[in-house]
């Protein structure tokens, strides 16, 4: 065996050289390339780590948040429809006591309105009667030709109001 290897060329000391060299060159690169390449990149598998374990906290806070907003948003909807009924069956109740005040209102200016007009038919129908009355003293005056005293012109007054009454 040694002679084949002879045969091939290989010379121990240089070969064990070479294993030497090899093993130093092996040494430095593992020094400094290899191991804080592969520091580097253990640093970054547990930042990549961590920040899927913060991603999955984010999508489970968003989650939660965007729950309590749908609840939030159906609180208010229900307050603000609660409001709204509110305020509708408030202003039935004002529309209710508004629309009585003004039928008493109306009905309180239609009895004032027929008082007045009564005051005013019973006032007029008075002046009718003295104005009546006066007409028949001063015709009966003038057709009798005699000027009457004031008992007759109350009588005849008072005769005229008693037919016109009837």
């Amino acid at each position: 065996m040694l002679e084949t290897i002879g045969d091939l060329g290989i010379q121990w000391p240089k070969l064990i050289a070479q294993f030497v060299n090899f093993a130093i060159v092996l040494f430095v690169l593992w020094r400094f390339a290899y191991k804080p390449i592969f520091t580097m990149l253990e640093a970054r598998r547990v930042k990549i780590a961590e920040s899927v374990a913060n991603s999955e906290k984010i999508k489970a806070q968003l989650t939660q948040t965007e729950a309590d907003r749908q609840k939030v948003l159906a609180e208010a909807s229900q307050q603000a429809n609660k409001l709204i009924e509110d305020a509708r069956a408030a202003v039935a109740r004002v529309t209710e006591v508004e629309t009585q005040k003004a039928i008493a209102a109306a009905e309180q200016i239609v009895a004032k309105a027929r008082e007045a007009a009564a005051q005013d038919h019973a006032r007029m129908l008075a002046e009718l009667k003295r104005e009546v009355g006066r007409l028949v003293v001063q015709t009966t005056a003038t057709v009798t030709g005699k000027v009457l005293t004031p008992e007759d012109q109350r009588r005849l007054a008072e005769e005229s109001q008693k037919q016109l009454a009837a």
